[in-house]
């Protein structure tokens, strides 16, 4: 199953697009994307703001921030190499935070045992904040978890 918000019911719902609120370390999240390019942004109070929008509005206010250049992503005062291990456990916690969204559950378990893939996603670490296999890869275990 390819996820896609242009795709029909489940897959449009389990993209970071979709508005499935979270909260991680006690900060209200509108949408995984939200979460994702507020991690762009090294000021809190910015960081906040990103993190209250869903969809096309959070993806546009951080598409021209150039995180690439350094590989350093921000979440709350705390800098994060692209590559660690500590960002890789930073968006685990993100997702199981998502996953206690029950939206959010219905869509994953609607979609079955489908492999999920995200054929618009990057496969590059350096190119993107979450590869096509690191967000993949995250659903389908708690999908895992949840049946």
């Amino acid at each position: 199953m390819d996820i896609s918000s242009n795709n029909s019911y489940p897959s449009n719902k389990l993209t970071n697009f979709a508005a499935h609120s979270f909260v991680l370390d006690g900060i209200q999240i509108a949408s995984m994307e939200g979460f994702l390019q507020s991690l762009k942004f090294k000021d809190i109070p910015i960081q906040n703001h990103v993190c209250s929008l869903v969809g096309r509005a959070a993806k546009a206010k951080g598409r021209n921030k150039k995180w690439f250049k350094t590989q350093i992503l921000y979440w709350q005062g705390v800098e994060y190499k692209r590559d660690s291990q500590e960002y890789q456990d930073l968006l685990d916690r993100a997702y199981e935070a998502l996953s206690e969204n029950k939206n959010f559950q219905r869509a994953l378990k609607a979609s079955g045992n489908s492999i999920l893939t995200h054929s618009l996603g990057k496969r590059k670490i350096t190119d993107t904040v979450l590869t096509e296999q690191e967000f993949c890869s995250r659903l389908m275990k708690i999908r895992e978890r949840l049946n």
